[in-house]
């Protein structure tokens, strides 16, 4: 038996017994009475009884076995031209002093904090000292409208806001602070304070009394001691978009958040304390919480804060320099990311310029990888491209190919296979499960493993019918996609993105992958539109690589026939249009239902997480060109 299968089967066999050895490298202030409580199930609890703190095993621990000196935190600010590090022990005494500091505000075990920051050291240590008296943290995206961080501040309810002035774009600065005040106007929850770290790009203007600098709140305080938390207690919420339109507070508890992460860095990255791991995301996002913050330090590695672009800042080959220069062993990006680099740089030209020998493995995920880029990564960079899946809720990865188990071959366009503790099924919509091969609905059996969201933030009932209702025993992601004769799980589109052409359902994540071959495409989409005739019909938007010269007709003429011929008739797919960008999330998701709703002449809400509302307007022209018409978007949400 293989290693990968003889520790996967035993991770589904004998959890309890499979996660308590994964515990052990973990600190505990007192052990828990029992790894797995089912006792209320479907809401299952890890670690039931024990105690720790998640900051003392994130930086005290390390210190403690010799290890202070080591670098923890790299900050690369490509947008203010600013390198600052931290050494193990540097960071542990900012965070227990600004823990001081947040006590001093009246903060106490079981508040909730909002973070409302940009990428500098200040929002990790914020998250940091959060953890280390008890305080439950929630990390808002630096910028989000004020309307949608007033519906977090109502759900969350803070004692105290920790923000910045402002946060750097390439081209401009973005000012927080009246966005903060318009929100904290809006909200009927009003917090006891706001701490504000003053940027000197755009320095705000303070409400007296409620407001206090950064500098003088940490001034003259005690550094806080780590408190000891149950293993069940939340360590943060974050939200995610709820259907209804209100956010859903996912909840993570600090004892299998704790385990799972540690476990990961090794069995998953294949990386060892000392090493530097990179994760070029947002800390308001959860790949930012897992795996820039917590997943690191728990595993005491180096880990990289970078305020900047994959482009633009100042090109394409600004990855490759932040790898080359702080020894990047391993990275993890959005394929968005990659993809913005092969436009610009489709010949790899900029890799050239850096010494990449310490680099081992690119990690993608975030939105499903095309094989075409994973391709072109790969080859480029020398290195293994791995895809893997996971979510807001999961907290981690699902599935993977775990580096530090057992490399399985790379099957580009799939995620691999289940990670330990994941028991991934594809069902039908009967509740059974379907052939391989065979398209259905992606769902872990229950009970989840540790780490993954026990809860809704006082929200159980909402939790249950969100997650567990639609198929009995299962969690239900959201997804839909295959497993292979292999075992191999393929992720093509959320279950939302299946289309019905003339009752035939049909992946719009094939004909991307389709579209992605084409030697002259750097990125696409596909949504289905609405058709009297045959309920619903693809549509393509292309994005064409740097320096094309093509016709741009032709090459849609050739897509047209790619998709015809990879796929067949039956996908009717036969209008696409070339565009100069897709409209995406700020996490590099694009922005799929949102191209739906202006295709089929629907109510458009900008998304508060959108990148460039201009893109819209892009979508809406090109649209036109192909016979349909845009509305205009509904005002109110747009940062």
């Amino acid at each position: 038996m293989s290693p990968y299968r003889r520790i996967y089967d035993r991770s589904l066999k004998d959890p309890s017994g499979f996660w308590g050895e994964a515990a052990a490298e973990i600190d505990w202030g007192r052990k828990w009475n029992k790894a797995l409580d089912d006792s209320r199930a479907p809401f299952y609890r890890w670690f039931a009884g024990g105690q720790l703190n998640t900051c003392h095993n994130c930086l005290d621990r390390h210190i403690a076995a010799g290890r202070g000196v080591q670098l923890a935190l790299i900050y690369d600010s490509t947008v203010t031209g600013t390198i600052q590090t931290f050494t193990y022990s540097e960071l542990r005494d900012r965070v227990a002093r600004f823990a001081g500091a947040l006590r001093r505000q009246g903060v106490e075990k079981g508040d909730r904090v909002i973070i409302y920051m940009p990428m500098v050291p200040e929002a990790v240590i914020a998250m940091l000292a959060c953890a280390r008296i008890g305080a439950i943290h929630s990390v808002v995206f630096g910028g989000f409208a004020a309307k949608e961080l007033a519906t977090r501040i109502d759900d969350a309810k803070p004692k105290l806001i920790v923000s910045a002035s402002c946060g750097i774009e390439p081209n401009r600065v973005v000012q927080y602070k009246p966005l903060l005040d318009a929100a904290i106007e809006i909200a009927a929850h009003k917090p006891r304070g706001c701490i504000i770290l003053q940027r000197p790009q755009g320095r705000a203007n303070l409400i007296a009394g409620r407001d206090i600098e950064w500098d003088e709140a940490v001034a003259g305080c005690e550094p806080a001691d780590c408190v000891p938390v149950a293993a069940t207690d939340p360590l943060y919420i974050i939200y995610t978009s709820g259907t209804t339109g209100q956010p859903k507070g996912i909840v993570r508890d600090n004892g299998g958040h704790a385990v799972a992460l540690k476990w990961t860095m090794k069995n998953i990255y294949n990386v060892e304390p000392g090493e530097v791991y990179w994760a070029a995301s947002d800390v308001g996002w959860v790949v930012g919480h897992s795996y820039i913050v917590y997943g690191p330090l728990l595993h005491g590695c180096t880990t990289i804060l970078y305020e900047g672009k994959p482009v633009g800042t100042p090109d394409a080959g600004a990855f490759w320099r932040v790898i080359a220069q702080h020894g990047v062993r391993v990275m993890f990006t959005a394929p968005t990311a990659i993809r913005a680099i092969k436009r610009d740089d489709p010949n790899g030209e900029l890799i050239h310029k850096y010494d990449l020998s310490k680099f081992r493995a690119l990690f993608l995920a975030g939105e499903r990888c095309d094989p075409d880029t994973l391709r072109w990564a790969g080859t480029k960079l020398k290195v293994p491209v791995i895809d893997h899946w996971w979510q807001t809720e999961t907290g981690w990865p699902v599935t993977a190919n775990c580096l530090g188990i057992e490399p399985l071959p790379v099957k580009p366009g799939s995620s691999t296979v289940p990670v330990p503790g994941y028991d991934v099924r594809v069902l039908d919509d009967n509740s059974r499960e379907v052939a391989p091969g065979k398209t259905g609905c992606i769902v872990v059996k229950l009970p989840m493993p540790p780490g993954c969201l026990p809860t809704l933030w006082n929200a159980d009932e909402r939790y249950r019918h969100s997650y567990l209702v639609a198929f009995d025993g299962y969690y239900l992601t959201g997804d839909a996609g295959f497993k292979d004769e292999d075992g191999y799980v393929w992720i093509m589109s959320r279950i939302d993105d299946v289309i019905n052409v003339a009752g035939h359902r049909l992946s719009t994540g094939a004909m991307e992958e389709v579209i992605a071959s084409h030697p002259d495409v750097a990125e696409c989409a596909v949504v289905g539109v609405a058709d009297e005739l045959k309920g619903e019909l693809p549509l393509g938007f292309v994005v064409l690589k740097a320096g094309v010269a093509r016709d741009p007709q032709m090459i849609v003429k050739d897509i047209v026939q790619l998709v015809r011929d990879n796929i067949g008739p039956v996908a009717s797919f036969k209008t696409a249009t070339v565009v100069q960008r897709l409209p995406k999330t700020r996490s590099g998701k694009i922005l799929r239902g949102v191209m739906k709703r202006i295709a089929d002449g629907a109510e458009v809400k900008v998304p508060p997480t959108i990148e460039d509302a201009g893109a819209l307007d892009e979508i809406g022209a090109a649209l036109r060109e192909v016979g349909y018409a845009k509305p205009r978007a509904s005002e109110g949400s747009e940062t």
